[in-house]
């Protein structure tokens, strides 16, 4: 039986993290997202629906509802113990329903079996998200040369959270997922055992210093082996397009993560964003693998 609840119980809470952890060695790739894992058990837009079977979690779906213009947004997780008995397909259908009109389920990694229930639901390609990666170990990079006009800095402290906010929203205000953070998302993360306030890099006019221009966060995967970077989010500020803050921002991460021993260095990106897609593919970034968002035929 599905049962759809706000907030998951600590005990289920952790039965599902077991789900992802199983899910996740079986198929080598994360059936959800982190935003999703920090959404267990805490309070959140984010809506849960459970599958029992024989008595444990079977599977698992996250559901985050429409907001503004954009359509609901669900990842589905289901346990490798359990798996070929129709708890996909039940999962995906119960999230998309709940998630109304328009609403699509992420497929990490569009991996065979997630395929086949699109095909049996009769479910279309909404949205292509890239992973693209770049060696960092063998490979040269180009010169940091900051123009004249901007200054470059890492992250104070949480007095600069009120301006990467700002500058977050108003880059990514089309954006389902990265538009629309607030303090507590910003707190979240910086909570995480990766959080490292030297790898958070922040661009300004020395003539504004407290107007924050753009900025970009990395991330370092210590879970992965071995340890991989992730160019996590670069955000710039649209009043400021134009002036190369992209580029400049996402190089100075990058030679970072390589003083820090990284071999290689991962990133997403919008398949369709082609601004983005060729900024990383000059700074040698190479797609890998695709998440494909799925919803109903129209």
């Amino acid at each position: 039986m599905i049962s759809f609840t706000d907030r998951l119980p600590l005990e289920t809470a952790e039965q599902v993290r077991g789900v992802l952890e199983r899910a996740t060695a079986a198929d080598g790739v994360a059936p959800v997202s982190e935003q999703a894992v920090l959404s267990l058990g805490t309070d959140g837009p984010a809506r849960h629906l459970v599958e029992q079977w024989d008595g444990a979690v079977g599977g698992y779906a996250n559901v985050v509802p429409a907001h503004g213009e954009h359509p609901a947004m669900a990842e589905v997780a289901v346990d490798p113990r359990f798996r070929r008995q129709g708890l996909g397909a039940s999962l995906v259908a119960g999230a998309l329903e709940s998630g109304g009109p328009g609403a699509r389920v992420w497929a990490h990694g569009n991996l065979p079996a997630a395929q086949a229930v699109a095909q049996r639901l009769g479910l279309v390609v909404a949205r292509e998200l890239w992973q693209m990666r770049r060696d960092l170990a063998n490979s040269e990079l180009p010169e940091l040369t900051v123009p004249e006009g901007l200054e470059l800095r890492t992250y104070a402290g949480p007095s600069d959270d009120a301006e990467i906010l700002r500058v977050n929203n108003a880059a990514f205000s089309w954006h389902p997922e990265q538009g629309g953070w607030t303090e507590r998302d910003i707190a979240a993360r910086r909570a995480e055992s990766w959080f490292d306030p030297a790898g958070l890099f922040l661009a300004f006019d020395p003539a504004e210093p407290d107007r924050i221009l753009g900025f970009h966060w990395t991330k370092v995967h210590f879970d992965e082996t071995p340890a991989i970077g992730e160019v996590y989010v670069v955000g710039v500020d649209p009043k400021a397009q134009g002036r190369g803050l992209g580029r400049l921002l996402t190089l100075a991460g990058l030679r970072h993560l390589r003083e820090r021993g990284l071999g290689a260095v991962l990133l997403y990106t919008e398949a369709d964003n082609t601004a983005a897609v060729n900024t990383y593919t000059k700074l040698g970034f190479t797609p890998a693998h695709i998440d494909v968002a799925y919803t109903t035929a129209s």
